[in-house]
């Protein structure tokens, strides 16, 4: 859809748009996040002094601006007719498709949270909220179903407002926790706020063999007469003067309390442990970037849920990767943004201007057209291995760098250790050990 908006724009001066080029361009939406760069303009991303060396490489700024202005996700002509009976219609079939792959890729543990999201806007959007609790106080809400131990996002939902003219829904958040938890097997727990919590809900989930802790609302009319039956337990606490919590659990049978000195109940400590976070850790590395069209405000938030549900499953399967180590996810973030623009820094047939990064790029076509001889394979076995895997040969022999301009007259001793073209102090660059191996190790071409 990209590549039609692209032609009716530019008509046979638009380059059509791959997946290389589209993995590109996540790429370096996802590297501007783990840089914390959501608020910093594009063109000092590009900037040849403050700016990082990845982005000239990867592509120049005009085409970025290019992508991001022509990113559609379904045909601008066919819209109107189906925004009459669905006004997430300019990007449905792509969340659709993407929701549908959240819960065949991770299966939850037995705490599951079911909250809201706000994703920032203030945009034009015909469902746009006003949460005043909120930071953002105005944004794209979204029902999440989330493990509570990793806040793995299980499942999604847009909130899409009330039917125009139509009658408000009733037990609106009864119906979004069922929704969530469709699917899900017997003997887990779901942990929900008030806006969720009813009795109603309780035996409805206990119907499907599931639990549940939430708290409650003190103008709910279902909230006290049924405090004391033999499926539901209620809880009063009083946190603060004047601060009266009500909550209501099907997975608790007694009033059991903590060994704490303030002897809170088992059931607050549950629901204090079993809060949702997915806005949090999120909104850590965000590759939100400004925009006035919302479709691409829900596009920015799946990139950002997707990297981190691939994260806590890279950690599931990896659970010896970087022990001891705070800053995994910073770590991992980096590596996937690098792998993404990789194949399309390596096609480039125009080297950047700046010299950092073009000799980024040099680095990473001469690594992928060239096979490393048997003794550079030794140097680079690994993290360990001995010797300086990213030292230059000296050749017995003296001849022209074969980097620089046929009228520049370089000579040069010096070859590289991997491809054994010569090379002059000019065009060449001094890794260290680590460097040089893992820069880009996930395919091992440091």
């Amino acid at each position: 859809m990209t590549n039609l908006q692209g032609v009716r724009k530019y008509g046979d001066g638009w380059r059509p748009m791959d997946s290389i080029d589209l993995r590109a361009y996540l790429g370096l939406l996802i590297l501007a996040g783990v840089y914390r760069s959501r608020g910093e303009a594009a063109a000092s991303l590009w900037d040849a002094e403050s700016g990082r060396t990845v982005f000239r490489a990867t592509m120049p700024l005009k085409v970025f601006h290019k992508y991001s202005r022509l990113l559609r996700f379904d045909d601008r002509r066919s819209r109107p007719a189906r925004l009459a009976t669905d006004r997430l219609a300019a990007i449905r079939e792509v969340w659709d498709l993407w929701e549908e792959r959240l819960p065949a890729l991770y299966n939850p543990g037995c705490e599951l949270t079911v909250d809201e999201q706000l994703v920032p806007f203030r945009g034009r959007c015909p469902f746009r909220q006003y949460i005043p609790s909120k930071p953002a106080k105005y944004g794209i809400k979204s029902w999440v179903a989330c493990d509570a131990k990793s806040s793995y996002a299980w499942k999604m939902q847009v909130y899409t407002g009330k039917v125009a003219g139509g009658a408000p829904e009733k037990n609106q958040g009864a119906r979004v926790v069922l929704d969530l938890t469709q699917g899900l097997p017997g003997g887990h727990n779901v942990t929900c706020d008030n806006f969720f919590t009813s009795y109603e809900l309780g035996q409805r989930l206990l119907e499907r063999n599931l639990t549940m802790v939430g708290t409650v609302r003190k103008n709910k009319p279902d909230s006290l007469p049924f405090a004391f039956t033999p499926t539901a337990t209620l809880v009063s606490y009083l946190a603060k003067r004047n601060k009266n919590v009500l909550l209501l659990s099907t997975l608790h049978t007694e009033a059991d309390s903590s060994d704490r000195r303030d002897r809170k109940p088992a059931l607050i400590l549950d629901y204090n442990c079993n809060k949702d976070n997915l806005y949090k850790v999120v909104g850590t590395y965000s590759c939100r970037r400004m925009t006035a069209r919302w479709p691409l405000v829900i596009f920015h938030n799946i990139l950002d849920v997707s990297s981190y549900n691939a994260f806590v499953i890279w950690r599931e399967i990896k659970p010896d990767w970087m022990p001891r180590k705070r800053n995994k996810r910073r770590v991992f973030l980096e590596q996937l943004g690098k792998a993404l623009v990789k194949p399309l820094i390596q096609r480039r047939q125009r080297l950047p201007r700046t010299e950092a990064a073009s000799a980024l790029v040099k680095v990473l076509q001469s690594a992928d057209h060239d096979v490393a001889p048997p003794r550079a394979r030794e140097h680079t076995a690994g993290p360990d291995a001995a010797g300086p895997a990213a030292a230059p040969l000296v050749a017995s022999k003296r001849k022209r760098c074969q980097l620089c301009p046929p009228k520049k007259d370089a000579k040069t001793h010096t070859a590289c250790c991997r491809c054994k073209k010569y090379i002059c102090k000019g065009c060449s660059h001094a890794y260290c050990h680590t460097c040089a191996l893992w820069a880009f190790s996930r395919d091992g071409t440091g």
